[in-house]
């Protein structure tokens, strides 16, 4: 891996880590990666910190069903018909995912993904 790229990554990840809206299994595949690096177990590292970002990256059509959801409701509070009309609003912008904090830094990962993995 190039080391703009490392950088970059490294960069990402720890704005993954710190975001308030990161699942406890992304931070921690965040941490691993992060203590991985310079190590020989970093590439088996990247591929799984990829596997999992992948897995948590919201596409807004999902995001939209669940804010507006029962399920929704509880993890949302008064707040879950904005969420919906805010993913709403990314979508009819074009836009295919979440803008969430995670899912930001989860997205620019994934944009160098075969960098990282190269």
């Amino acid at each position: 891996m190039e080391e703009t790229v490392k950088r970059f990554a490294v960069e990402k990840v720890k704005e993954l880590k710190e975001a308030f809206s990161c699942c406890q299994t992304a931070k921690d595949a965040a941490q691993r990666w992060l203590d991985a690096l310079d190590t020989p177990e970093e590439k088996a590292q990247t591929r799984a910190l990829i596997a999992e970002l992948e897995q948590d990256l919201m596409p807004l059509d999902t995001l939209i069903a669940f804010a507006r959801s029962e399920g929704g409701a509880q993890v949302f509070g008064p707040k879950a018909g904005q969420v919906a009309s805010h993913a709403e609003e990314l979508k009819a912008a074009g836009k295919l995912y979440c803008d969430c904090p995670a899912c930001a830094a989860v997205e620019a990962i994934l944009a160098r993904k075969d960098q990282l993995l190269a």
